[in-house]
């Protein structure tokens, strides 16, 4: 596609059902609005149901919230139950929710706070909608990373929860390393059968409240920079929103802002570090995933009645 991709080359969208974490402000609301506007049904999964409903009552077209709080494996559970009830059929699941250089914190499960949000809980709440998904044509999982997979990223596992030391920065290299790590190893179990694609974004460097757990020394000079540094939520939603309308999209890619160093711009195919396209690693830490989470991916099924959301419509 020529020319810089905006909210105007997003596709008709009605028919289409769409999960959006972490929709009830920043990044998740704009691409929740979006998706929204262009006729996709829109479901907000928010921890705070009351913010959420605020939040849907800012956006134009069919939009629900759903409770969803990631630190808790039965909160998952639930939310997955509850959506299963009320949606047979999905297109989109995208994973947006996160937060960033917490102070030293643990899940309800014990997990620490910043892997266990941003990669277990989209883990477990992957798996357990898969197969709503998965004979759907043209459905998608969509999962946000960073650029802060590079810095002083790894994965592990000879302490996953950091509880022998703690870096809120390695923590959330970590987790975000693990976003990029679980996408690719999705893509590749689902690679076989043509209908669900798993695809990655990130969203540069957007004003959002994303960093107001950060240590001063960084929060403070962001705050003060943000004009020059940072670009509006509407700008960062659209790596995101390409990577779950854009038809080009083939699956297994990652997007970004494509100007200055990836902080900004107009979303375009983007490279991530040379870690994370490690397999044995991604395998590993599926492994793992599972392990910690007790969530099961259901296998992949070729299906030749693959539903389209058009089809769904008529």
């Amino acid at each position: 596609m020529s020319g810089n991709w905006t909210e105007q080359h997003i596709p008709d969208q009605r028919g289409r059902v769409a999960i959006v974490t972490g929709a009830n402000t920043g990044l998740g609301f704009e691409t929740a609005r979006m998706l929204a506007a262009h006729g996709a049904t829109v479901v907000l999964a928010v921890r705070d149901v009351e913010k959420g409903r605020r939040a849907a009552a800012r956006m134009t077209g069919d939009v629900t919230v759903q409770a969803l709080d990631l630190t808790s494996l039965a909160s998952i559970r639930s939310a997955a139950a509850d959506l299963r009830a009320a949606h047979p059929r999905l297109d989109l699941l995208i994973n947006n929710a996160g937060v960033m250089y917490t102070p030293k914190r643990a899940t309800a499960d014990g997990f620490e706070l910043q892997f266990g949000t941003n990669h277990l809980g989209h883990f477990a709440l992957t798996g357990l909608l898969l197969d709503r998904l998965l004979p759907v044509s043209g459905s998608r999982v969509v999962t946000v990373s960073s650029t802060g997979h590079r810095l002083r990223a790894a994965i592990h596992f000879d302490d996953l929860q950091w509880e022998r030391s703690y870096s809120r920065v390695g923590a959330y290299g970590q987790s975000k390393l693990a976003n990029l790590m679980f996408t690719y190893e999705l893509q590749r179990r689902l690679a076989r059968h043509g209908t669900t694609i798993a695809v990655a974004a990130h969203p540069g460097v957007s004003n959002t409240e994303l960093v107001r757990n950060a240590p001063a020394p960084v929060r403070l000079p962001v705050t003060w920079l943000a004009p020059l540094l940072t670009q509006k939520p509407a700008m960062g939603a659209l790596p995101t929103l390409r990577a779950a309308t854009d038809p080009t999209v083939t699956g297994g890619q990652y997007y970004g802002p494509g100007g200055l160093g990836e902080t900004r711009g107009h979303p375009t195919i983007v490279s991530s570090s040379r870690d994370s396209h490690d397999q044995a690693t991604q395998r590993r830490l599926w492994t793992v995933s599972e392990q910690l989470t007790g969530v099961t991916f259901p296998a992949p099924v070729t299906t030749p009645s693959a539903i389209s959301g058009r089809e769904r419509e008529g």
